[in-house]
């Protein structure tokens, strides 16, 4: 009997020991997830290049065998301010550092060291695909009359699969999202000035690539270079001339802040943004400019700041 290609189950946690599995749970560490898609087997292989008197294959082998997982969760609060969102764990395991006021926020900045990790595990056609070590990257996007979500890609060290039914999932703390609209989604401002606009995008950018050594196996953040995109409905240049401020290549804040309910409200900040080159396109017959974001940072590791309350 085949597997529904439907049926899917994933948890989450983040490691204490680097690569020592952290056993996610689906009542404790569920994942809301869309959109997954897993490389169950990623990797290198090596030609062995023997030579013989016939010609032919001589056959390959693996190496740097890893996993990766991506996946979708809406962007959502927590429920309550001042406590962690559901997805607080993922971000964690792609290179972001956790401030939570009690009652007030949640906040999300990056880091430059200490990395955490997280231990996965994905549960597809009766069979468990484990994540050890895993380290990730996360992309914002949020589109007029659409659900905003998290993006994530992450790597993991491979671990053998095993046949495992699926598991029972608590998912309370997951949020029901708010589309994007003018009444959800109240601010949208780049460089000082308030945009009409069609979408924006974020990407962190991570560098993550796996280690291979003798005597140590890992998946590293190497860097991190973030970037996005802003579709916005062209504005006269009496107002704003984002020509003048991508030549001059000015940097000024970004902010973007959607929901209107306490505990479901979410907003990313950037202080020192520069834009790229503008180009035009047009969406219903209206000129629209697409606008390249470069994130930079102005202090250090404080290029974006994610705010939940």
């Amino acid at each position: 009997m085949g597997y529904k290609w439907r049926a899917k189950a994933l948890t989450f946690k983040v490691e204490t020991v680097y690569g020592t599995d952290s056993v996610p749970t689906g009542v404790a560490n569920a994942v809301q997830g869309l959109n997954v898609e897993l490389t169950p087997l990623d990797g290198d292989s090596i030609s062995r290049e023997i030579e013989l008197p016939w010609l032919g294959n001589n056959g390959d082998l693996l190496v740097k065998s890893h996993a990766t997982l991506s996946f979708d969760v809406e962007m959502t609060g927590a429920g309550a301010a001042g406590t962690a969102p559901a997805y607080a764990p993922l971000h964690r395991a792609c290179g972001f550092a956790e401030t939570l006021t009690a009652s007030v926020k949640a906040e999300y900045s990056p880091i430059s060291a200490a990395f955490e990790s997280a231990t996965i595990y994905f549960f597809f056609g009766g069979s468990k695909h484990a994540l050890l070590g895993a380290r990730g990257s996360v992309r914002a996007s949020i589109n007029a009359n659409g659900l905003p979500v998290w993006r994530y890609m992450f790597k993991g060290l491979f671990v053998a699969v095993t046949s495992a039914a699926l598991p029972a999932l608590t998912l309370t703390a997951w949020k029901t999202p708010v589309t994007v609209n003018k009444n959800n989604t109240t601010i949208f401002s780049i460089h000082g000035f308030s945009c009409v606009a069609q979408s924006f995008e974020l990407d962190m950018a991570n560098q993550i690539e796996g280690r291979f050594l003798i005597g140590q196996e890992s998946i590293e953040l190497v860097d991190r270079k973030p970037s996005g995109t802003a579709v916005i409905v062209s504005p006269d240049l009496s107002l704003k001339d984002f020509f003048g401020i991508a030549i001059n290549r000015t940097r000024a804040a970004i902010s973007v802040k959607h929901g209107t309910v306490a505990g479901n409200m979410v907003q990313i900040d950037a202080p020192a943004v520069e834009i790229g080159r503008p180009t035009y396109s047009q969406d219903q017959g209206e000129i629209m400019m697409n606008l390249p974001l470069l994130f930079a940072p102005s202090l250090g590791n404080d290029e974006v700041k994610i705010t939940i309350t």
